[in-house]
């Protein structure tokens, strides 16, 4: 379990998309009630539902969650628990205040249920805390307009301000749609003006980032935990993922969730002046463009790679009835690991695309340096991708596709912006670009590299 194996203190119990035990909270009692009552739910310990965002998915699951959380505060009230237990949930995709109000006043109503058969008036939760995922670069940027509506609208419908808000900027989803280096500059942006949100309204916020193990999804990984600590000062929290837990020595995963626990809460976020703000703003417009030109090009192959992956886990369908599907413009591409996964295994990790280009109009614009200011990993990132460059697919893509071409020249870029060579450097990195070049040939021979896939994610220690 990892409160108790790996010491975190928070787990996201993820009801977007996926299909959850709805009984998470008796299975955990019934499995661990001693483990509970020591470190209360609640109180030391903290479940949080990420909830389904009812523009996209269907409510009656949305429904469910609520009521959900509900009972659970019941349950601990009988089982002489701290209750709630519960009491936050992340709204995904949020895009304004009034979506949060929303869902509060959702779960009111749900909560003033009035039957002989329900006993909820005697539960502590009337009221539940929302913590809003940022999901595009637009609106991480300027996420703090969003705080400052919801304050407002806090104020006028339910008659008090909040005493804390957890603002939390995503890193997978504006990485597939706008590239890296608009993604990590947007989310420099929001921690900026966090801090000059908590000073100008007295109100606590404690940032939350959602971050995937390749540098393209976050870079957080056991071995590089200090470029983490240092590119993300001023988050509080941070949600890993599952390859951090699975594909690294345990002993190294504990060590690092300890430091996190510790070293998070200390960081400032570095506060970026007006002037350098705008600049930012307008450097991230090329790396965004070069990006989703390339990516709107190269998707057929990216999807007939990521049908190929291994499925590990349990969702709700992404199209039709039950859900969604993501993409750029008017293409669609499958989620983040997936699309991370499939451009890792032909050897074309996605964060080189549109990078180059991006860097090449900085440096005409002297922005080079104001990038790698607040980008701070900005080259080992680039390193460690490249890393797993396969010059040799890359050379057969380009010589049928302009759009290969053009990642070539990222490549060529990168390597004269920042003073790096990128390519394989160790024996596992070598191995991992003959598998992409296996992969590839299979690919033209219409026969499944899933072997090959797998293989290489091992070498990389994350599928995507």
């Amino acid at each position: 379990m990892g409160f108790s194996d790996l010491g975190i203190s928070e787990y996201k119990w993820d009801w977007e998309g996926k299909l959850v035990d709805e009984s998470v909270l008796e299975r955990l009692l019934a499995e661990h009630f001693q483990y509970f009552k020591d470190q209360p739910l609640g109180q030391k310990k903290f479940l949080t539902f990420r909830l389904p965002n009812p523009k996209v998915e269907t409510e009656f699951r949305l429904g469910r969650a609520l009521m959900g959380m509900l009972t659970a505060a019941s349950l601990s009230r009988q089982a002489d628990l701290h209750t709630p237990p519960m009491f936050e949930v992340i709204l995904p995709m949020t895009e304004s205040a009034e979506e949060m109000i929303d869902i509060q006043e959702a779960f009111a109503e749900v909560a003033n249920l009035k039957h002989r058969l329900y006993n909820h008036e005697k539960n502590a939760l009337k009221h539940i805390e929302i913590v809003p995922l940022f999901e595009s670069v637009r609106n991480i940027a300027e996420s703090d307009r969003i705080l400052e509506d919801y304050l407002r609208l806090h104020k006028w419908k339910f008659g008090f301000v909040p005493k804390y808000m957890r603002p939390y900027v995503a890193r997978s989803d504006p990485a597939l749609n706008s590239g890296l280096v608009p993604t990590v500059l947007a989310i420099k942006i929001a921690l900026s003006r966090y801090r000059q949100f908590e000073e100008k309204h007295k109100t606590k916020l404690f940032p939350v980032i959602g971050v995937g193990t390749l540098p393209f999804r976050g870079s957080i990984n056991p071995l590089r935990i200090n470029d983490f600590i240092k590119e993300y000062k001023g988050i509080r929290t941070a949600i890993i993922q599952s390859a951090f837990r699975y594909d690294f020595p345990k002993d190294k995963v504990k060590a690092a969730v300890i430091r996190l626990e510790r070293e998070l809460p200390q960081g400032q976020a570095k506060l970026i002046p007006a002037d350098e703000e705008q600049k930012l703003l307008e450097l991230i417009r090329p790396f965004e463009t070069a990006y989703q030109n390339t990516v709107e090009k190269i998707a057929p192959l990216v999807n007939q790679v990521a049908d190929h992956l291994p499925k590990r886990r349990e969702r709700v369908l992404h199209t039709g009835l039950f859900g969604y599907n993501r993409g750029v413009g008017k293409i669609r591409l499958p989620r983040a690991i997936s699309y991370t996964a499939a451009l890792y295994s032909l050897g074309v990790p996605p964060e080189l695309i549109g990078t180059g280009r991006g860097l090449k109009l900085a440096a005409e614009k002297h922005g080079v340096k104001l990038i790698k200011k607040y980008y701070l990993n900005l080259k080992t990132d680039m390193q460690a991708a490249g890393n797993y460059l396969s010059c040799g697919v890359l050379k057969e893509l380009a010589k049928k596709h302009l759009e290969w071409a053009q990642v070539q020249e990222d490549v060529k870029s990168i390597e004269r912006a920042l003073n790096i060579k990128l390519g394989p450097k160790t024996r596992e990195q070598k191995e991992h670009a003959r598998l992409s070049e296996l992969i590839y040939k299979k690919l033209l021979k219409n026969k499944n590299p899933q072997r090959e896939i797998e293989k290489a994610a091992l070498l990389r220690h994350s599928m995507g």
